[in-house]
């Protein structure tokens, strides 16, 4: 299984953005899909999850504003993420729990900056 985000860029506080995760491969391997991301100098952080059922998850910090979609056929997942802070500010990643044994697979970053 191989990932690709698609969609970061430059925002300003307030604004909307949309990322995108594309996969290929083995993707009927794929259980659970997921966004996460890292701000400069902390640890990477779970943002959202949608499980193949529909069960969502979101990090408190995100609960209101983002919202994940997965299409099930192609498994793929979409973060729309709305009233950006600059405290959304860092790189994104995508990643799928693949198989019987959960393994994960990561996405490449795509970079997400809130400014004004």
């Amino acid at each position: 299984v191989q990932l690709q985000a698609s969609g970061g860029g430059l925002a300003q506080p307030g604004d909307s953005l949309r990322l995108s995760c594309a996969s290929s491969g083995s993707i009927f391997d794929i259980n659970a899909m997921s966004w996460h991301r890292q701000a400069p100098g902390k640890q990477r952080e779970e943002v959202a999850l949608v499980a193949p059922n529909g069960f969502k998850r979101y990090a408190a910090s995100v609960l209101g504003r983002f919202y994940v979609s997965r299409n099930n056929e192609k498994n793929s997942i979409d973060l729309q993420m709305t009233s950006l802070k600059p405290e959304d500010t860092g790189v994104y990643y995508c990643s799928a729990e693949v198989g019987a044994s959960g393994s994960v697979v990561w996405g490449q970053g795509t970079q997400v900056t809130v400014s004004s």
